[in-house]
């Protein structure tokens, strides 16, 4: 297991090429993609995403979205990390946990940690964050983490209210 990050309760890892079926069965859940619209169609789908959008990131940006796991025990509950997006040259941070792992502060620890990560190991001088105008929980995190509310925009095709959170440490 290829640990990027590790908090008090959770490790963030990096995802391998047999993990589409946890990213599957993830998306299974229609109140868990009740805000992002994409389910995947099938777990060909799932590997497709994962092996042409997921892994390709820890190479060219030495980030990416990380499988989270429980300590102890390593139960898979989702997935939490930061996504360079070269349409509008900005590293958002994203996560998605199961329903059984909601409303247990997981999201914001990971979230938290992932910030962290590409402020002090990337450099990263901006990351923004976006959640659909209902999903109140994941407004809620990212505020948690200390992201400030910028504005409502379109952004892939759907309403979002967008957060930013600058670095301290640049300029």
């Amino acid at each position: 297991m290829n640990v990027i990050i590790e908090t008090d309760r959770l490790l963030l890892r990096l995802f391998e090429p047999g993990d589409a079926p946890l990213l599957y069965e993830l998306n299974q859940d229609p109140e868990v993609t009740l805000y992002t619209g994409d389910p995947f169609r099938d777990l060909a789908h799932a590997r497709e995403v994962l092996e042409q959008v997921i892994l390709p990131q820890y190479a060219l940006h030495q980030h990416g979205r990380w499988a989270v796991h429980l300590k102890p025990g390593l139960e898979f509950i989702g997935w939490c990390g930061l996504k360079y997006i070269p349409e509008r040259d900005e590293v958002d941070l994203g996560y998605r946990l199961k329903k059984t792992a909601w409303g247990r502060g997981y999201a914001t620890e990971a979230a938290y940690a992932s910030i962290k990560y590409g402020f002090e190991k990337r450099g990263l001088r901006r990351i923004i964050g976006r959640a659909m105008p209902g999903n109140l929980a994941s407004c809620h995190v990212l505020e948690k983490c200390g992201m400030r509310f910028i504005g409502e925009e379109i952004a892939d095709g759907h309403p979002a209210r967008t957060y930013e959170i600058l670095n301290p440490r640049t300029p």
